[in-house]
Order: structure tokens, then C-alpha cells, then sequence
């Protein structure tokens, strides 16, 4: 699932392999394997948190992204990410950069906790 990608990151995907679809619309249900949430402004992180953490599957990897360069308090960067996927009781395991504009952190159910 892909909430408020970019027009370019259908190039950034690639093709995918036969059998995977890609969700566009935050009213799908899920489960999904993948979700990638593009973010604008600091307080989009708990609002997307409350509505697509029921949406992952026991294995998803829930990918917030956020534009590059964002400095100083109150700014969307890795740090506010990752307080509130860990507030929301998930767990950052892997950070990218996904191309020359925006950044993402990966974050999962505990392993304790999956069901």
C-alpha cells in the first residue's frame, strides 16, 4: 500500500514481480505486506500511525517517509519518526534513503508480539 506517494515513485518501485498490487487509497483494508506512508508535516505521523497500524499484516515492514533536509525542532526527520512508531508499540529496523528526495524508516511489530 502506498499513502500520498509521489508522482515518481511508481519509477522508484520498478516493475513488480506478477501477482503484486499496489493499494493507493487509505480506505482499502488489508492486511498488507508493505505500506509506505509519505508525510508532509510532524503531526501526519500519528494520525497515519492510528489508521494503518491495523492494516499490517504480523510481518509488515510500515515505512514512513519523509523529504530530506528538514532541520530543527518541531521538523518531520528520523528522530519524530521513530518516537512515535516506538509510542504506537512498533520497532524501527531499517532506515533508507528512497531517492534524492525523500527518506524512510521501516518499522515492525516486535517479534514478541506477532501473533
Amino acid at each position: 500500500m502506498v499513502v500520498n506517494g509521489p508522482a515518481s515513485f511508481d519509477k522508484v518501485i520498478g516493475k513488480l514481480p506478477d501477482g503484486v498490487a499496489v493499494a493507493t487509497r487509505t480506505a482499502a483494508k488489508g492486511p498488507f505486506d508493505v505500506i509506505v506512508a509519505f508525510l508532509e508535516r510532524p503531526g501526519d505521523v500519528g494520525a497515519r500511525l492510528g489508521s494503518l497500524r491495523p492494516k499490517m499484516a504480523q510481518h509488515c515492514g510500515l515505512w514512513f517517509a519523509w523529504r530530506k533536509g528538514q532541520k530543527g525542532p518541531g521538523t518531520l526527520n528520523e528522530n519524530f519518526v521513530r518516537e512515535a512508531a516506538l509510542a504506537a508499540g512498533l520497532v524501527d529496523n531499517k532506515v533508507c534513503a528512497i531517492d534524492d528526495e525523500w527518506s524512510g524508516l521501516r518499522c515492525v511489530i516486535p517479534v514478541a508480539q506477532r501473533k
